[in-house]
């Protein structure tokens, strides 16, 4: 699965760098998410949009999509899971699990927190937040093997050899 996130690029640039990774993921047999934008999940036939909570409700957005497009959503409490499924969300993401740059403002929950919003939410979870093969670890001995990474493969030397070792330690 690839999610397009990039908070900063004009709406008509996204749009057309989500039709470009559109056509890619379709021909790899991948799904494709558009962050924050399910205007432009739907235009480029995307398989879903990732949520936040300062973006169009799950409800909203679960009206003007359909029960087709994946729904995903952040949570850091099982509590807060709870209710984005509640409010159609089809996957969560959760974190961050560990420290990251990408946002120093957030309290780290680490593993443990990870594996009760896991417990507490009948969609599929992903641990998201600063996961690198140094701490992939700590998720995969506590039985989580879905997670999102950013930094550990964009910011990689060769991010193809370090998605091939992060898979695999997924599945080991």
């Amino acid at each position: 699965m690839i999610q397009l996130r990039h908070k900063s690029l004009p709406r008509g640039e996204l749009l057309e760098v989500a039709g470009r990774l559109r056509e890619a993921t379709a021909a790899a047999g991948a799904l494709f998410i558009v962050n924050d934008h399910v205007d432009i999940a739907m235009m480029v036939g995307a398989d879903g949009v990732h949520l936040g909570p300062d973006d169009l409700s799950l409800e909203s957005a679960r009206k003007v999509a359909g029960e087709a497009m994946l729904i995903g959503a952040s949570a850091s409490t099982p509590a807060a899971a709870k209710a984005a499924v509640a409010s159609g969300a089809s996957y969560i993401g959760c974190g961050p699990a560990f420290a990251t740059p990408l946002k120093p403002q957030k309290e780290v929950i680490g593993p443990d927190v990870v594996v009760a919003v896991t417990k507490a939410a009948r969609v599929p979870v992903f641990a998201i937040g600063g996961i690198d093969e140094s701490n992939l670890g700590q998720l995969t001995s506590r039985a989580i093997r879905r997670v999102c990474v950013i930094r550990a493969i964009g910011g990689a030397a060769n991010p193809e050899a370090v998605t091939r070792r992060l898979r695999a330690m997924l599945d080991a």
